[in-house]
């Protein structure tokens, strides 16, 4: 069968897609000790990066809904990853050209920051209109690639500065930009369908008519918070628990932490058929909460960093879980409603690492504090999840 008629490689295509989101949002953070070597950049500045990064992510994710359905999925797909790609080139090109490095970074972190939240607004509607049998099973099998490609990120990039030095970080930023040049000319030819917005009935206004939308956003709000509170300090921990380098301790922890969330994910998606994603989810939850206080408490760096490991397994669900219920109970959503989850779920994660940051400062940068209030988000997503199931069976 054609690649134009056949909506396998659609799949594959949206597979890449997440993986080059994974790049965007990792790779960058694994030179910011020699971005400060190099080129004398600040914490300030590294936290500005860290924070624009999603602030760009963020403004798509509210204004796509209103050029998405008037451009197209289509050009949005290819146009997201070529941006990406020239924010890779960028960042190994900028920094040693412009007057000033960091301004150089800045205009990089634009760029792929801009593709990656593109390809996060459009590749969850384009995988659900496909004409897959299970819905549910393929929104998890398809977010469990951003977590497959976060840990391709850290391994081979820290290979890759292993054998040939930290100092030909370029040559790996230009390898990067490969990934997304070439899934963006794939997305050329796919077949892509798009979720049809019941004529009268779809559009943001319409979606905030409904009660359910504002709960929907409580859980990405809080499916965010949950997984990047952890997965922000996850090298911290596995640095200073385990008294590591930061190559093992990148592998040891953020690594780590991603494998278990993609498994997490896959797992969900083989169940998806036989499982209530609420009861799931709310299952997830109660896992999660222990596993947070396990990492937070437990004095054994080994049995911290199991918890962690622990944290990621049951955070799998909840972003993909929480799409897919939203797609069910708001199936006129269209690209506005998936605009609106994908910039519920960013500000999840600003959030969520940003309080753990704020109380560990409060407590003399103690990381363990802060990851006790990090909690606050699994506990609300148990809570939800069980008020949501409880009144839609008294319905």
């Amino acid at each position: 069968m054609s690649i134009r008629d056949n909506y396998s490689h659609t799949l594959r295509a949206s597979y890449i897609a997440y993986i080059t989101q994974a790049i965007a949002v990792n790779f960058s953070p694994l030179l910011f000790v020699t971005f400060g070597r190099d080129y004398g950049l600040s914490l300030s500045n590294i936290s500005s990066l860290i924070l624009f990064t999603f602030v760009v992510q963020l403004m798509v994710d509210i204004s796509s809904a209103k050029f998405i359905p008037i451009i197209g999925y289509r050009v949005c797909a290819v146009t997201a990853h070529f941006i990406a790609a020239l924010g890779f080139i960028l960042l190994g090109v900028l920094p040693d050209i412009c007057g000033s490095p960091f301004a150089g970074i800045m205009i990089a972190t634009i760029f792929y920051s801009l593709g990656s939240g593109l390809i996060e607004v459009m590749v969850s509607p384009i995988v659900e209109a496909c004409p897959t049998s299970n819905k549910e099973s393929a929104m998890a099998f398809l977010h469990s690639f951003y977590s497959w490609g976060t840990a391709l990120v850290i391994i081979v990039s820290t290979i890759f500065f292993k054998v040939f030095g930290i100092e030909n970080w370029r040559i790996m930023a230009y390898i990067w930009a490969i990934v997304p040049i070439c899934n963006g000319v794939a997305y050329m030819f796919v077949p892509i369908n798009t979720i049809e917005e019941a004529e009268g009935k779809g559009g943001i206004k319409n979606l905030f008519s409904h009660n359910i939308i504002y709960v929907i956003i409580l859980l990405m709000i809080a499916s965010g918070a949950a997984e990047l509170a952890v997965s922000q300090w996850a090298s911290t921990f596995a640095e200073k628990g385990l008294n590591v380098s930061k190559a093992v301790g990148d592998i040891a922890g953020p690594c780590l932490f991603a494998v278990m969330m993609g498994t997490g994910r896959v797992i969900y998606s083989a169940l998806a058929k036989r499982v209530n994603v609420l009861l799931y989810m709310a299952a997830s939850a109660a896992v999660c909460i222990i596993s947070y206080l396990v990492t937070a408490l437990c004095n054994n760096p080994i049995f911290a960093l199991v918890g962690c490991g622990c944290v990621g397994l049951s955070v799998g669900v909840f972003w993909p879980g929480t799409f897919s219920f939203a797609a069910k109970r708001c199936p006129s959503g269209g690209s506005a409603m998936f605009g609106i989850l994908a910039f519920s779920g960013d500000l999840g994660c600003t959030l969520g690492p940003s309080l753990v940051g704020f109380v560990s400062g409060v407590f003399s940068d103690n990381i363990k504090i802060g990851l006790l209030f990090g909690v606050i988000s699994p506990i609300i997503l148990l809570v939800t999840s069980l008020a949501v199931r409880v009144k839609g069976t008294k319905n």
